[in-house]
């Protein structure tokens, strides 16, 4: 009978022979979750032989990595600022660095947000982490996508916040009432271009949503619309949040000028990167 630690390194093999970053890791985080055990729990466990009903289990799982899928669908949550949300092929899946814009984002809201937006909610990521930032606050999260929202919704529910974020479908701006005002409002818009986004990874271009990572040749499409629209939504001490591309930073920060902000900034992401761009009204 193969043991734990024998199917990890048989699966860290097969991984990597097809071309899977950081196979061990990724063989150790799905053998953990098909038999219910955390990584410390697996360690203390390396040497236990592994019944055929276990193994019947781990395969799969191992051969949809192999496939390229991305590891957070296939165990189906990811972790992000501190909440553990629901994954799947509704919505990208929450990246790291997007954490850093709640921080920012609590950095510039003294005193407190009554009224937030989340522009393009996806899983509900943004919405659901500023909800619990400011639990005073009003969380608005919008998305064009009906896919998009429901799983927002799920997250919601599965937190305990759904009585503090309202979830409506949007085109950005388009659903709104035309009189709603905000304190702060957030956006992770597409900004890839349609070229990059041909050139990610396998994991990207077959599984994530194409319309969550680019909105058009430019990969600035989005953003455009959301900076020029965004100024009349701010109530006055608001500030609107964007992560962005590395590359497009000079010109959001001109339509910002151009727009009548009354203060804009760059921010860098943790590896030294533009990432974020900020105005202010």
């Amino acid at each position: 009978m193969l043991t734990v630690l024998e199917i990890i390194k048989r699966s860290t093999e097969f991984l990597q022979k097809h071309g899977v970053e950081s196979p061990r890791l990724n063989a150790e985080l799905l053998v953990g979750h098909a038999l219910g055990l955390k990584r410390m729990q697996l360690y203390l466990q390396f040497e236990r032989p592994l019944a055929e009903t276990e193994l019947a289990k781990i395969r799969p799982l191992v051969k949809r990595r192999s496939e390229r899928e991305p590891l957070q669908y296939i165990v189906g949550t990811t972790e992000f600022g501190g909440l553990t949300l629901k994954v799947d092929r509704r919505a990208l899946i929450p990246r790291p660095e997007t954490e850093l814009l709640v921080e920012i984002a609590k950095e510039k809201c003294a005193p407190p947000p009554a009224r937030v937006l989340d522009l393009g909610t996806g899983s509900g990521a943004l919405a659901l982490a500023l909800a619990k930032l400011f639990p005073e606050a009003r969380v608005t999260a919008v998305d064009v996508s009906p896919d998009a929202l429901a799983l927002a919704r799920e997250n919601a529910a599965a937190l305990g916040l759904a009585e503090r974020v309202a979830f409506m479908p949007s085109d950005w701006f388009a659903a709104l009432p035309a009189d709603d005002r905000f304190e702060l409002i957030v956006a992770n818009p597409p900004y890839l271009t349609d070229a990059e986004t041909r050139e990610t990874t396998p994991e990207v271009q077959k599984f994530e949503p194409w319309n969550a990572l680019s909105s058009g040749p430019a990969g600035t499409e989005a953003l455009a619309v959301i900076v020029r629209e965004a100024r009349t939504r701010l109530a006055p001490g608001g500030w609107l949040i964007c992560e962005t591309g590395i590359a497009q930073h000079a010109q959001l920060l001109d339509w910002m000028r151009t727009a009548g902000y009354a203060s804009v900034e760059s921010r860098k992401d943790l590896t030294g990167r533009d990432r974020f761009v900020l105005a202010g009204v």
